[in-house]
């Protein structure tokens, strides 16, 4: 279809019927076969729609009434919604979300993975899925000369200033809002990104859920904290569950949040938190799931699908900082991590010697490169259990793991069209997927993670 032959023009009004929704929570609808994505519409919702964009093979509307609406819409809480990006799916009831979410891993399965005969479980939620994120990074900037504190908007860099997020903890909400409003009376230079000018870039806090700690980072694009002081005063006098203040230097003209250098400006470098009965140190820069309660019901899973009897010898593709490798070695003979991220391995280690944790060895390198080198080393794993970012597992560890044929593989997932397709070539190799279970660790967005258990297909 040419551009000339797009059945609709730009500022027409329509009339159309939702029938499915995108990975950032936009309505579908069809006209005469060419697709248009609409924020806020949902499936078999009939609504009036402006065209806004239209493009070769697709384009976008503006939702203007809604005339037929779905048992699943709700009315969104947030007086920030309709701008913030941080929450996409606010206008979904929460009963809504998790049936969406489960069908999203459904269909990824079907249409990418070609496994129509597998059974999706109902996605595992929370009963109170707001106030959930442990962690807050606050984009800060110049804008408008004025100092914008906040986050941003939908598909774009300008920042909506608000003055707490409904999905954060509240106090250290309210604590970014008390750095914000210290820098603001005493004149520190907002970050300016076109220009790569001014010192403060982002403000991060997160807190020990189970411990309650909290950290408290400063982004800067300058070696120096102007009154730095003054800062740490007013957050250690207000908030006695503070624990660490850290400086984190970002000179780069980037997106990213976080330069390579970070210092400690008061107390401790890390502060502590658990999921189930292992401690973890947290520093700076370590990730860390933002919702430990899910973390809690994903990891159970992952544990579950291993069933483990103390026998076992495992391998923790993607180990991270160590958070399921510690949980595995509870209950495991031994336990294998690799990462490719040499921080994260030392920060595995620690937490190893942190709960007197010995069956559990950490090494640095490419699952792909590093694995089959254990194999070399007599190292044979009864299950495998790998953990990827969402590009999903490199092709040549899904080689390394069906030559492994370890009895059982915990394919832990946060997105469900990779998981798809890493599946679809795991059973090909003679595995076969025994359960999928959805956990919604992020309520609000369209964000879903997968435990999936494959068994050795002649067992």
């Amino acid at each position: 279809m040419s551009e000339s032959n797009v059945p609709v023009a730009k500022n027409q009004q329509l009339e159309v019927t939702f029938t499915d929704l995108t990975q950032d929570g936009s309505g579908v609808a069809k006209v005469d076969g060419y697709t248009l994505f609409i924020p806020g519409g949902l499936p078999g919702e009939k609504a009036k729609i402006q065209v806004i964009k239209t493009k070769k093979g697709y384009g976008y509307g503006r939702l203007l009434e809604l005339t037929e609406t779905s048992d699943r819409r709700a009315e969104p809480p947030c007086p920030y919604y309709d701008q913030c990006g941080g929450c996409a799916i606010q206008h979904i009831s929460a009963e809504g979300q998790l049936a969406y979410k489960r069908e999203i891993v459904q269909n990824a399965l079907e249409r990418i993975g070609g496994l129509s005969d597998i059974t999706v479980e109902p996605t595992l939620g929370m009963d109170e899925p707001w106030s959930y994120r442990n962690k807050i990074q606050v984009p800060v900037a110049q804008q408008n000369g004025k100092f914008a504190f906040g986050f941003y908007k939908k598909r774009s860099h300008d920042i909506v200033t608000m003055d707490h997020c409904m999905i954060t903890d509240p106090l250290i909400d309210e604590i970014v809002q008390t750095a914000r409003q210290v820098a603001e009376e005493n004149g520190l230079t907002p970050y300016d990104e076109v220009k790569n000018r001014g010192v403060l870039r982002h403000v991060m806090a997160r807190v020990g859920k189970k411990t309650g700690e909290i950290m408290v980072v400063f982004v800067t694009r300058t070696d120096e904290l102007p009154f730095r002081k003054l800062l740490i005063k007013a957050l250690t006098e207000c908030y006695p569950q503070i624990k660490s203040i850290a400086q984190n230097i970002n000179s780069r003209r980037t997106n990213a949040i976080f330069g390579n250098t970070t210092k400690t400006l008061w107390g401790r470098d890390v502060i502590y938190d658990q999921i189930g009965d292992v401690t973890f140190a947290i520093s700076a820069r370590s990730f860390f799931q933002v919702n430990p309660s899910q973390t809690e019901v994903l990891y159970g899973k992952a544990l579950e699908y291993a069933e483990l009897t103390g026998k076992e010898t495992v391998i923790d593709a993607y180990c991270g900082i160590g958070t399921i490798s510690l949980f595995l070695a509870k209950q495991a003979k031994h336990v294998y991590g690799v990462e490719i991220v040499p921080e994260a391995i030392e920060d595995a280690k620690k937490n190893a010697e942190l709960n007197k944790i010995t069956n559990a060895t950490f090494e640095v390198g490419k699952s792909e490169d590093v694995i089959p080198a254990w194999r070399d080393q007599g190292i044979e794993p009864d299950v495998i259990v790998v953990d990827p970012p969402r590009k999903g597992c490199d092709a040549s560890l899904i080689d390394t793991m069906i030559a492994m044929q370890p009895e059982r593989i915990v394919y832990v997932s946060c997105n469900p069209a990779t998981l798809a397709r890493d599946l679809k070539l795991l059973t090909a190799g003679e595995y076969k997927v025994k359960k999928v279970q959805p956990v919604d660790m992020f309520p609000q967005t369209m964000h879903v993670e997968c435990v999936v258990l494959l068994q050795r297909a002649d067992m």
